[in-house]
């Protein structure tokens, strides 16, 4: 199964984001009251980043208080690794072990079609896998 097929049946209306200008202090509050780790940041209609609960982690960490007035273009993850429709989701679990992490926006061209993270991928390929093992204990039965 690709990446395509696990975002297909949702739209780019379907992804929060947050802006590079705006506060820390506002994705914060979008992370919190949408029980979320991470949001794409945009700038001009594409990806510039990713603002994940570790941005907020090390920067407090390293600033203190302070960093929560700050723009998120300034504390986010940049350049966001991304991905596209046709990756395999095996490959795509493979680049977020590998890369550390656990978001990713999925790539059409220019714009963002979809933001995935390893809980979708892990669910995608558990699901498949009790498909198989269904198909595998049907055809026994059945021979």
């Amino acid at each position: 199964m690709n990446i395509g097929k696990l975002i297909e049946d949702r739209t780019s209306s379907d992804i929060i984001s947050v802006n590079v200008e705006q506060k820390v202090r506002d994705a914060v509050g979008l992370l919190a009251s949408r029980r979320i780790g991470a949001l794409p940041v945009m700038e001009g209609g594409r990806v510039a980043g990713i603002f994940s609960e570790r941005d907020v982690i090390y920067r407090l960490a390293e600033e203190g208080q302070s960093c929560l007035d700050r723009p998120v273009g300034a504390v986010m993850t940049s350049p966001a690794i991304t991905t596209d429709r046709q990756t395999d989701i095996l490959d795509a679990l493979d680049l977020m072990t590998k890369r550390r992490i656990r978001h990713l926006p999925v790539i059409d061209g220019e714009a963002m079609c979809g933001f995935i993270s390893i809980g979708d991928l892990v669910k995608a390929r558990l699901d498949e896998i009790q498909h198989e093992a269904e198909a595998m204990r049907e055809y026994i039965q059945t021979a």
